[in-house]
């Protein structure tokens, strides 16, 4: 019979196995609905889409008589902390191979017990932190991620659903205690209160979103491409593991997303999630990423971007090109706006006008030139 040592001895050292039955999870089903009632969800899917089915593993493997939980730790080297990251270290790359290792590794070790296995991860039949609670592989933290002794919130969760009836593992008997540092490291306090997070706030759900990015977040959107993971930097417990991390690597840069083809971003950051894989929207990101980091150099990719046949893409270069400021931008701004006839471009474009001439001036670099020419020309 396969037992716990069995399954341990067949993970990559670091990696957590626990197990547990497939009872359902009516407490996470009643915070889902009423996250959900609550606009707390932020328009999100994934367990969202369906608590019935996501907190009732039998649902959807009505076969299944126990579930192995994995937590894989993911770090690596150039995940340092660092300013300005504009990429979330769980996004910086596949960090799910880890995962994927361990669970073929374990439904493996099943198979060859004549055992039926299924492996899942990121799964909408699953809620899987609720899984690694139970399993005893991880606690809940404050900021509604889950931890690990050893790699606080640095770790990936995933689960291999079997007939074997396994041995179960006892839930960690762990807690935050007083400790509230993840709370205020959200950049836009989205983290409502202890264990409750607005989504719709979220910049790790905002950046995933299709649609606009709210004006009133683009601010705080701040260097961030894709995901975020401040709370997790804010975390002590997780403090040791980035630690032991090597100096922080090169960035990707707002200025490269721009000036990639579609096809060339889509198989760059094939392990990204993007709406219907559409790139629109991680240039939509660069642009914002770009009104926050950029300066009066990089006026010239915005206002190529005023002229881009997507109007979505316009309206964040007008925001960005007058979040830079200054004359250059105003002249940009006014040129877009004598040609556009896009009513919501139009009002970024004018409340972009309206906040370049009303702020203060300031010494640009590079200065005006006093020739009588700009810098775009």
């Amino acid at each position: 019979m396969t037992t716990l040592s069995d399954l341990e001895a067949v993970v990559e050292e670091g990696v957590r196995v626990g197990i547990t039955d497939l009872a359902p999870f009516p407490v996470e089903h009643d915070l889902i609905t009423n996250r959900v009632a609550n606009g707390l969800s932020g328009g999100l899917g994934f367990t969202y889409a369906s608590p019935d089915v996501s907190t009732s593993p039998a649902h959807s493997f009505p076969w299944a008589e126990s579930i192995v939980v994995v937590a894989v730790p993911y770090l690596t080297d150039g995940d340092a902390a660092a300013d300005g990251r504009t990429v979330a270290r769980f996004a910086d790359g596949d960090r799910y191979a880890g995962v994927r290792r361990a669970l073929a590794a374990i439904s493996g070790a099943l198979r060859s017990d004549g055992f039926r296995a299924e492996a899942v991860f990121d799964d909408d039949r699953l809620v899987d932190r609720a899984v690694a609670v139970r399993s005893g592989v991880a606690w809940n933290g404050k900021s509604t991620m889950v931890l690990t002794p050893a790699h606080g919130p640095w770790i990936l969760i995933g689960s291999v659903l079997s007939d074997a009836p396994l041995e179960r593992t006892r839930a960690m008997v762990r807690s935050c205690g007083t400790c509230t540092a993840c709370i205020p490291a959200c950049p836009t306090g989205a983290i409502v209160s202890p264990g409750v997070l607005d989504a719709s706030r979220c910049l790790a759900a905002v950046l995933q979103r299709p649609g606009a990015i709210p004006s009133e977040l683009r601010d705080a959107v701040g260097s961030r491409i894709y995901g975020c993971d401040d709370c997790l930097v804010a975390c002590p417990p997780g403090d040791h593991a980035l630690m032991r991390i090597a100096d922080p690597r090169g960035q990707l840069t707002p200025i490269e997303v721009l000036g990639m083809p579609d096809r060339e971003i889509d198989a760059t950051f094939e392990h990204w999630y993007v709406p219907k894989r559409n790139m629109r929207f991680v240039r939509r990101n660069a642009l914002v990423v770009l009104g926050n980091v950029g300066s009066v150099a990089d006026l010239g990719v915005l206002a190529g971007y005023l002229g881009h046949p997507d109007s979505l893409l316009r309206a964040h270069a007008a925001w960005a090109v007058g979040s830079i400021g200054g004359s250059s931008a105003l002249r940009v701004l006014e040129a877009a706006l004598l040609r556009e006839n896009d009513p919501t471009v139009v009002t970024e474009i004018t409340s972009a006008i309206a906040a370049t001439s009303a702020a203060p001036v300031y010494a640009e670099a590079p200065q005006e030139p006093t020739d009588g020419s700009t810098e775009l020309e």
